[in-house]
């Protein structure tokens, strides 16, 4: 299975790619989304970067990875690639890819960022590094949730073939990998 990491500015690109590789996937990165889905069986869209810079790196394809994503072509989103694919960030300028309805605000936690290990519901602890979180209009995308500083924020969401997830599975050690490589089985089956 390919593998696409598409590449606008994020900072572990090949922390992931090396990570997608161990669980078996062939790994590409790209910068040219609409050659990203093209030559992909799934899209990552990773993480550690602003909101604000991602999109204005990505710019008008953002239609073209809508499209993409709203026909059924696999994605998983990561941090910030999970944030993407909301419609807006309180975080920097510009709309998101707006797969999902919703809006990505600041944690309200004292503690920002948001770095280190937490219980995402039945995973487990994974490793998390953010100061915002997703807010979904439809509770229906939820697929997990997660705490910092006493707040609830989503961990995980879900629609037809696309994961976002908040946290990092390729810092997440084992766990981190084994679900990386069950949520690429899952999104392309």
């Amino acid at each position: 299975m390919r593998a696409v990491v598409l590449d606008y500015g994020a900072g572990n690109l090949h922390s992931l790619s090396r990570a997608l590789a161990v669980v078996g996937l062939d790994v590409d990165i790209e910068t040219e989304p609409a050659r990203a889905v093209r030559d992909s069986d799934i899209l990552i869209l990773p993480g550690v970067a602003a909101f604000g810079q991602a999109v204005g790196r990505i710019g008008g394809a953002r239609a073209i990875l809508r499209d993409a994503l709203r026909s059924g072509h696999p994605c998983l989103g990561i941090c910030l690639g999970m944030q993407l694919l909301f419609s807006s960030s309180d975080e920097g300028h510009g709309d998101g890819i707006g797969l999902l309805d919703g809006r990505v605000t600041r944690l309200a936690g004292r503690r920002l960022p948001h770095m280190g290990w937490s219980s995402v519901g039945d995973l487990g602890e994974m490793y998390f590094a953010h100061s915002y979180a997703c807010r979904p209009d439809d509770p229906a995308v939820i697929a997990d949730r997660a705490y910092h500083d006493g707040e609830e924020f989503t961990a995980v969401v879900r629609t037809a073939r696309t994961v976002g997830v908040q946290f990092h599975p390729e810092k997440s050690s084992r766990p981190g990998l084994k679900l990386l490589a069950r949520l690429c089985r899952e999104v392309t089956t």
